[in-house]
């Protein structure tokens, strides 16, 4: 039987267990990658373990979410992340050199390699044809100490494409988004997406690094597209041939599922507020008024979607009441367009060119008029991530976003008779890396620089023989980790602060939420309830942090998002699962619960019992954690499991 790309990558790079799904293996590492809004934890996580260096191969600190600098805590920040990167061997990317997953794949994406990002939107790699996984931080702290990164092997899931787009109206993001209309935010939950099929050669890397991205609003583990002649010429453009390796799936290679997609019959789409899978052709909701666009973000900021932006702009201008903001993707993008005279024609038309960062896709500025519909390229558009509580965010690719811009409604690019240049990547890319600062040999002697706003990481104790807490809270399906740790300007600086950044934990759902859970922290700590897809979204470690430092003790949810479920574990926090999804509907906020005999069902079947003081009855719940994560658990999580 042959191979599929995962099955070869995860062989060539298995420590231990076997490659069959459902099974835990550990992986040996690459690269890992940090961002600033979570690397600050990464680091000072990475330096309480007590290694010396990296041992990975390559680690790079990004610098691109919290760039606002409106008092000292973002920029003392930075001066943190640039010396401990200096202090334990890894490149820093400094402020303005510009988001991390483009920068990532521009510089140092390999193909088949393994990399970890501390985001969750690091499977932009999958796009080079490599394994790139979002992780929380002290995940990717433990294996830049040196050891294995395990995971649940997830079901490999082919996706065919066939046909070609209809460029130039068409494009990689309208591929996704029907993705997400098809399978939604939970179809790629346990799996990786494999991309093949005659399609595959229509799509460039940064074209496929788009459909790889978003990918993560799948809930999938990650995506990953061939290397092909496709990825040598972007590596060739980049200056990087010799990285180049072909990878493909042998002829009679084996999936869990295969899923058929026309590229042909894609129409230009758009996701409404506020669920990147809610998704329709754009000429369905054609007509409603547009007070805001954004063009950009890691999703949908390389040369050629920019090129084809300011195509559109040149000669035309934004509609009064629109405005346009557009954050290019890396410094090589912004000074591949000013060079050529492509910011001018962005800015004669009426546009506001932020710097090279994330910017409001992770509401670090740009934050949309009350009630207003604002039309983004980015990836997500969950209820008030954009800073802005009652506004409509929706998500489109590039080229719509521009000629919405420019007409001031929600319409289809093909309706408009806009002139467009239909572009595609350079030969040669400019290479300028003057704001990436490599590692330096000798370190020992380096000091890390840490400001008045970073503290220490909390350690929880290890876990009791029995749980008894209140429900601080009851809450729905798909809460997202932006439900849980609201983002933005005002709560991004405390990043590296968990006391201060703990009162802001579900700020936009209940006010009270911290108070409360202080105040139930002295009688045995919390419980929340979640529905389906509990803590989707991304990667921030801080949703698990921050209650835990609360003093939450449990989340009993129908599911988990994978990536939320290995940060609580990693901090203590024991994940279970509802037996009888009927016993979420009896339980409401204020109930006490007690668990009984919590240790010896973890090492036992892992079913227990849940007494509801309040209601006075009994019912049942499970946990589903491989034989490390019990230890890690037991422990109270993995910072203490690693010391030990």
């Amino acid at each position: 039987m042959g191979k599929n790309i995962v099955q070869k990558i995860f062989e060539a790079h298995k420590i231990s267990g076997e490659i069959k799904e459902g099974s835990l293996v550990g992986l040996k590492v690459d690269q890992v990658y940090t961002q600033d809004a979570t690397g600050t934890m990464a680091w000072l996580e990475f330096e309480a373990i007590g290694i010396d260096r990296v041992k990975v191969p390559l680690a790079v600190s990004y610098v691109d979410h919290n760039m606002l600098q409106s008092n000292f805590m973002n920029a003392d920040d930075h001066l943190f992340l640039q010396t401990a990167a200096q202090r334990f061997g890894a490149y820093f990317s400094k402020p303005g050199n510009g988001i991390c997953h483009q920068v990532h794949l521009e510089r140092f994406a390999l193909p088949g390699k393994i990399a970890l990002g501390t985001d969750s939107h690091t499977p932009t790699g999958g796009g080079m044809g490599m394994i790139a996984i979002g992780v929380g931080g002290l995940e990717a702290a433990t294996v830049m100490a040196g050891a294995a990164f395990e995971i649940n092997m997830p079901k490999v899931v082919r996706i065919n494409l066939r046909g070609r787009l209809q460029r130039p109206w068409v494009t990689a993001m309208d591929v996704i988004l029907t993705l997400l209309k098809m399978l939604t935010v939970k179809g790629g939950v346990g799996k990786i997406f494999e991309y093949g099929g005659d399609g595959v050669k229509d799509l460039n890397v940064t074209e496929r690094a788009t459909i790889t991205n978003m990918g993560a609003e799948l809930g999938a583990t990650t995506s990953i597209f061939p290397s092909d002649e496709k990825t040598l010429a972007y590596l060739k453009a980049q200056g990087r041939e010799k990285d180049w390796v072909e990878i493909k799936a042998d002829d009679d290679a084996e999936y869990a599922e295969i899923i058929e997609l026309n590229l042909s019959a894609i129409e230009p789409m758009i996701a409404q507020p506020h669920s990147p899978d809610n998704v329709v052709t754009i000429r369905e909701i054609s007509g409603k008024k547009v007070n805001q666009v954004c063009i950009g973000s890691c999703t949908n900021s390389s040369y050629q979607a920019m090129k084809t932006v300011a195509s559109i702009l040149r000669g035309n201008t934004v509609a009064e009441w629109v405005n346009l903001l557009i954050n290019p993707g890396s410094k090589q993008v912004y000074e591949m367009l000013s060079r050529e005279g492509l910011i001018a024609d962005m800015i004669s038309a009426g546009a506001r060119i932020l710097e090279a960062s994330c910017g409001p896709c992770i509401g670090m500025g740009g934050a949309p008029g009350s009630g207003h519909v604002s039309i983004r390229s980015y990836n997500r558009n969950f209820h008030g991530r954009s800073g802005t509580k009652d506004a409509y965010v929706y998500l489109a690719s590039p080229i719509a976003c521009a000629v919405m811009a420019i007409k001031g409604e929600i319409i289809d690019p093909r309706d408009v008779g806009i002139r467009i240049d239909e572009t595609r990547e350079p030969d040669k890319f400019l290479i300028n890396d003057n704001l990436i600062i490599p590692p330096k040999p000798n370190t020992k002697d380096i000091k890390i620089i840490k400001g008045p706003n970073i503290k220490e990481v909390p350690v929880k104790e290890p876990l009791k023989k029995n749980i008894d807490a209140e429900v601080l809270l009851k809450l729905g399906n798909n809460i997202t980790t932006d439900d849980i740790m609201p983002a933005g300007s005002k709560v991004l600086p405390f990043r590296s602060n968990i006391p201060a950044i703990s009162e802001f934990v579900f700020e936009n759902i209940d006010r009270t939420f911290s108070k409360r859970a202080m105040e139930a922290k002295e009688s045995g700590g919390g419980i929340i309830i979640g529905g389906e897809n509990y803590g989707q979204g991304s990667s921030r470690e801080h949703a698990a942090i921050a209650p835990m430092y609360l003093g939450l003790q449990a989340v009993i949810a129908k599911s988990f998002a994978r990536i939320h479920r290995a940060n609580l574990i990693n901090f203590g926090v024991l994940p279970l699962l509802f037996k009888s999804e009927s016993d979420y509907d009896k339980i409401e906020q204020g109930h006490r619960l007690l668990i009984r005999d919590v240790i010896i069902s973890i090492k036992g079947e892992q079913n227990f019992k849940v007494d509801n003081i309040t209601k006075g009855y009994t019912f049942e719940v499970i946990s589903n954690l491989n034989d490390r994560e019990k230890e890690l658990i037991l422990k109270g999580g993995l910072l203490p499991y690693v010391r030990r």
